[in-house]
């Protein structure tokens, strides 16, 4: 079978699910709003800001709609396919900075006294040392970070490859998920596929220097492959697990898998 038919036969299969999930969940005149408006892997992927009707009904389509597009994300993402990199002159200065809060509430982490805790499905259950952290190889790249909101800026993101750390630590790598908890009261989780991706790092620089309190010191999870919202600054704490976990934004509706 040649790989355009095999794409054809999957898309298919995944447009008959999803307008099966649509004729359950829907009244019939948001079903045909929702079809009018095109059905698509894009216009899946879309749905978390979207808005089709204020029942509860509706509501719990949309739900089980946005997991079938975080299952096709999944299904979809490769793992050893990378996102562009860009020269030092691409670098957008200043770089955008994007919170849930105002710049003045950004928090204040002491160096000194840090400790990232690990637990879950890990054999080395400790606290790392901002000092552990930078003994481990450091990655620099520079990539496109896009917001959900509809702009993108390029920076420059140094520290060990996630990955590295998730086999330091003795995580199990057949677990699904690995959740992040922030001293900005922040929280996510990622599937394990873009967690081990060669571009996720670790970050603890940004442009050759300390990472900065306004872009997520002391470190802060790097994901091209993810959007925006998807990246976690300011971490305090990993736990690697096979429980499904959402997120601050996610609970909120957006969708979980993020991908760029």
């Amino acid at each position: 079978m040649s790989t355009s038919i095999w794409h054809r036969d999957n898309a298919e299969a995944v447009v008959a699910e999803a307008r099966n999930l649509i004729n359950k969940q829907l009244p019939q005149a948001s079903r045909r709003q929702f079809l009018a408006r095109g059905l698509t892997l894009g216009g899946l992927g879309l749905l978390s800001g979207c808005s089709i009707d204020d029942s509860p009904t509706a509501e719990a389509a949309l739900t089980r709609i946005s997991h079938f597009n975080d299952r096709v994300q999944g299904w979809l993402f490769d793992s050893s396919r990378l996102a562009p990199t860009y020269p030092d002159s691409m670098i957008t200065r200043p770089f955008p900075f994007n919170a849930f809060y105002d710049e003045s509430k950004v928090p204040e982490v002491d160096a000194s006294n840090f400790l990232l805790e690990v637990t879950g499905l890990v054999a080395n259950k400790r606290r790392w040392k901002l000092d552990e952290l930078r003994a481990l190889p450091q990655y620099a790249q520079i990539t496109r970070h896009i917001c959900v909101e509809g702009w993108s800026a390029i920076g420059k993101w140094s520290g060990p490859r996630f990955g590295d750390f998730l086999r330091a630590v003795g995580a199990d790598l057949s677990a699904r998920y690995v959740g992040f908890q922030c001293a900005d009261d922040y929280y996510t989780s990622i599937d394990m596929a873009t967690a081990l991706h060669p571009q996720t790092l670790l970050a603890l620089d940004w442009d050759g220097q300390p990472l900065p309190p306004k872009y997520g010191f002391p470190m802060k999870l790097r994901m091209p492959t993810k959007l925006g919202y998807k990246n976690p600054k300011h971490i305090q704490a990993i736990f690697v697990s096979n429980t499904y976990n959402r997120g601050y934004w996610e609970d909120q509706g957006y969708n979980w898998f993020g991908g760029s």
